[in-house]
């Protein structure tokens, strides 16, 4: 008889605090409805891994339109099609640095998605110019579009890099959300909404570490680069990030930054579940031992995974 899985696992599948649960499920059946209106919604970067994500489910929500925007010209490529045949979809090539197209973009749409970011931690250091520019100029041009617009509700996608940043990463992202939070005050009763989402790396997203270990493994290497087996790091399903993204595009409450309740793992157990040796490296300058979200929810302090859990976990990204 298969054993039951433990409190972590069983609560993976939610992705956030239970008292949060509670409301993604009361909302789910009008998530793609706002005052009884179909929505349409703009993803920027969204030829990216959670865009991808999110774009098929929100045409599983019911949203009569989504549009992607990116800049990436193959990858968007790529995605229409996959996409090939369904009209609910548009697609527009355009760089969050221009803030004429992306007013272009917006037009007709009543939610947006700012998922458009640079996120590699060690190019950032190399190139903080460039981060700048994307990362909080290109976040204040989709605010001001979103304004111009008229949209209805704005999310950011931020990250647990922000809280306490030590990279050029996350001081762009933790400025990124002070400009979401602030534009709050600048709309009045009747501007758009907008909100915050905090998480750490997606399970599997693309350059994180489970893929990268993943191709080291499969082309014949068996030892992965750690840099402190004792470090702890969220663990997060693309479902999840989809199911936090789209609560806070439909939460009315005092909150405008949303922070999910989420279980970590050691990286020294990771690779034990992957079946790697560890080639220890120590940590660089680039890294904290312990991601956080908050004061009070940090990756060494909530609920650990354990490496049977962690294999079980792996065999859903598959």
């Amino acid at each position: 008889m298969a054993q039951e899985p433990s409190e972590a696992v069983q609560r993976l599948s939610a992705g956030v605090s239970e008292a949060e649960e509670g409301k993604n499920r009361a909302q789910a059946t009008g998530i793609a409805e706002v005052g009884g209106e179909m929505k349409s919604i703009l993803i920027t970067g969204g030829s990216g891994f959670f865009g991808h994500h999110f774009a098929r489910y929100c045409l599983e929500e019911g949203y009569e339109r989504v549009c992607i925007y990116s800049r990436n010209e193959f990858n968007q490529f790529k995605m229409r099609e996959e996409f090939k045949g369904d009209d609910r979809m548009r697609w527009f090539i355009g760089d969050t640095r221009d803030r004429d197209r992306l007013r272009r973009a917006m037009e007709g749409v009543e939610h947006v998605v700012h998922a458009a970011a640079l996120k590699r931690i060690e190019a950032s250091f190399y190139n903080p110019q460039e981060v700048v520019k994307t990362n909080v100029v290109g976040t204040m041009n989709a605010i001001e579009a979103a304004m111009d617009a008229g949209v209805r509700r704005f999310v950011l996608l931020s990250s647990d890099k922000a809280w306490k940043a030590v990279s050029i990463y996350g001081h762009s992202k933790a400025m990124a959300e002070s400009l979401v939070l602030s534009a709050n005050n600048m709309v009045g009763q009747f501007g758009p909404r907008f909100d915050v989402t905090r998480y750490g790396n997606v399970a599997g997203s693309t350059g994180s570490v489970i893929p990268t270990w993943r191709e080291l493994l499969a082309a014949g290497h068996k030892t992965v680069p750690v840099s402190d087996p004792d470090c702890t790091r969220f663990w997060m399903t693309a479902k999840q990030a989809c199911d936090l993204v789209l609560h806070a595009l439909t939460d009315n409450s005092d909150t405008h930054l949303h922070i999910p309740w989420l279980p970590a793992f050691r990286l020294g157990d990771l690779a034990e579940a992957m079946g790697a040796e560890m080639d220890v490296k120590g940590l660089s300058q680039f890294e904290k031992k312990h991601e956080g979200m908050s004061d009070g929810m940090t990756s060494d302090m909530t609920t650990r995974m354990s490496v049977e859990e962690l294999r079980k976990a792996l065999l859903c990204l598959q």
